[in-house]
């Protein structure tokens, strides 16, 4: 079976390395900046678990290069402003938004969008960062920089935010996981909870990432986060990649969303992941490792062995078992083991499992 290279070495590349071990396919993380003399290209399947990289010889290379797997979707959908063009050609409705290209806009802006907008980077600014939420009265704090590199987004009321996890394969089947409920904080993915109940707009958010995927002829998973607006459904990002949001699959399913992904690239067979119960997944951000918060036998921890900052998604808790309740009260014991900002979410999820 061929090597699998995975460009970027963060968490979500060392989650696919042991995801292969399963099955005995060797996973190597890669740095952006490497020597491509060094790699056995001829002899490899790559993937990436980052957006965004430098121009390199290596990613340079890549960009052109048969064995890196989509690499003529990743400009597309790693700039905002041709991703939503994509969606919008495709009668995908998405946030209201447009191009910022110059301060002479504001007047038009506010007048269309309202008194407060969401300003992002085109490429990057995850996780918080490169993204301002303005109003007409503070617009100046926006960097000049940000003039023709950033879209500007029109502030929406949604009920419940979501997220679709899915995979195609070569033959272009594909195969989904259940919606996901997802809870930020300042830009923060915090907290996933997935309920394996049907939900009303499972197979409506299917069609929609099917039919992205197969416009783009996309090999592996694809994770698609929307609102919930009205009982519709209005896309906010795509990523080209696992995902945050996917992370209860390593223990709740028979199959996790890593797994999955290998077995679409390497053309194993892809079916569709059996999920056994129900999870909530709490992202560790910013702390030190607590093993008391191995006390509950539902909650199972994954640590990235990363340097502790402020901000830094250094870990993630899935909490997981057949009954809701059970998972309810680990949860539970989980609230003097960690930061009180953790609270607003554990208090979301057992809501959810109500």
């Amino acid at each position: 079976m061929k090597l699998v290279y995975v460009l970027g070495n963060g968490q979500l590349g060392r989650m696919l390395r042991q995801a292969g071990e399963q099955l005995g396919v060797m996973v190597y993380p890669i740095e952006p900046n490497m020597d491509p003399k060094k790699l056995l290209i001829s002899q490899c399947v790559m993937t990436s678990e980052i957006e965004k990289w430098p121009k390199t010889a290596l990613t340079n290379m890549l960009s052109k290069h048969h064995a890196f797997i989509n690499h003529k979707i990743y400009p597309i959908l790693t700039d905002r402003l041709t991703q939503k063009q994509l969606l919008n050609q495709l009668g995908i409705r998405t946030t209201t938004w447009q191009l910022l290209s110059s301060p002479a806009q504001w007047k038009q802006i506010f007048s269309s969008f309202g008194n407060i907008v969401i300003v992002k980077y085109r490429t990057g600014g995850y996780n918080g960062k490169g993204q301002w939420r303005i109003c007409s009265d503070i617009k100046h704090i926006l960097p000049n920089i940000c003039y023709g590199r950033s879209i500007v987004e029109k502030i929406v009321h949604f009920s419940n935010e979501i997220s679709l996890i899915g995979a195609r394969g070569y033959d272009g089947r594909t195969v989904f996981y259940p919606l996901t409920y997802n809870f930020h904080q300042n830009g923060i993915l915090r907290v996933s909870a997935v309920l394996p109940d049907h939900h009303i707009q499972q197979k409506k958010a299917e069609k929609m990432l099917s039919m992205i995927m197969h416009e783009l002829n996309y090999i592996g998973v694809m994770a698609m986060e929307c609102f919930i607006v009205s009982e519709d459904l209005l896309i906010n990002e795509l990523a080209p990649r696992v995902h945050n949001s996917g992370h209860w699959t390593q223990n709740a399913a028979s199959i996790s969303q890593f797994e999955l992904h290998l077995r679409a690239i390497l053309k194993l067979p892809l079916p569709a992941p059996v999920i056994h119960m129900p999870a909530v997944m709490l992202n560790l951000i910013g702390i030190h490792a607590n093993m008391k918060w191995l006390s509950d036998p539902h909650v199972c921890l994954h640590w990235y062995d990363k340097k502790v900052y402020d901000g830094r998604k250094v870990g993630h808790l899935n909490v997981v078992d057949v009954n809701k309740i059970a998972i309810s009260k680990a949860l539970h014991t989980l609230i003097p083991l960690l930061p009180s900002e953790y609270m607003r979410g554990i208090t979301w999820a057992q809501e959810k499992l109500d």
